[in-house]
């Protein structure tokens, strides 16, 4: 607190506080002053940033499509409740082209403690493409918890049984690398404006 006293004198005495932002942040870091850089960020403005040991790869949310789940799925975020989970399940089949996580007991047979209500009947649902991120579930309705599945290929025959939430934004080749037994060593929420480019409408 001495340092922070002393940077703040000193930048007041010198009337340059307003001049240098890069001061100004580490001046607030070394008082311990955290800054909210994505605590006002809707789900729309936030990535979620997966990384494995087989490299990161991005995603986005699809709020309209289906808010329960990313509501969810954020939550479990902010509990860091994938970070050391693996991926479990890999299929690489005629009908179906997926890769599968977020399982705590890393058998497909686990969940956070709750289900979400299934959303595919919402009329903004997205269609299974490559790349489209999706909440796994058991044949009972309403069953869906923390499991989810990202598509290599299209999968329309899932179209209507299964709830999208999000898609592969960047690090698809990560994607298509990922194996049984892989880790996801950390999931964290970022601002999407650092890996979109807005454009101009």
């Amino acid at each position: 607190m001495k340092a922070a006293r002393y940077f703040w004198a000193k930048l007041r005495s010198q009337n340059s506080l307003y001049k240098c932002s890069t001061l100004l942040l580490l001046l607030l870091t070394v008082s311990g002053c955290a800054l909210p850089f994505n605590r006002n960020l809707t789900p729309e403005e936030q990535v979620a940033v997966v990384t494995t040991d087989k490299g990161v790869f991005v995603l986005e949310f699809y709020s309209d499509a289906a808010p329960v789940a990313v509501d969810n799925f954020i939550k479990l975020i902010d509990q860091k409740f994938y970070d050391g989970l693996t991926f479990h399940r890999k299929v690489d089949a005629p009908g179906l082209n997926i890769i599968q996580g977020g399982c705590p007991k890393g058998d497909g047979t686990g969940g956070p403690g709750w289900n979400i209500v299934d959303e595919y009947t919402n009329p903004n649902q997205r269609p299974h493409v490559r790349g489209t991120v999706a909440m796994a579930r058991a044949n009972a309705p309403n069953s869906a918890g923390s499991q989810f599945y990202i598509c290599f290929k299209p999968q329309p025959h899932l179209d209507g049984n299964y709830t999208t939430f999000g898609g592969v934004i960047q690090g698809m080749d990560v994607v298509d690398r990922l194996a049984i037994g892989d880790v996801m060593t950390k999931i964290r929420l970022e601002a999407k404006s650092k890996y979109v480019k807005a454009t101009a409408e």
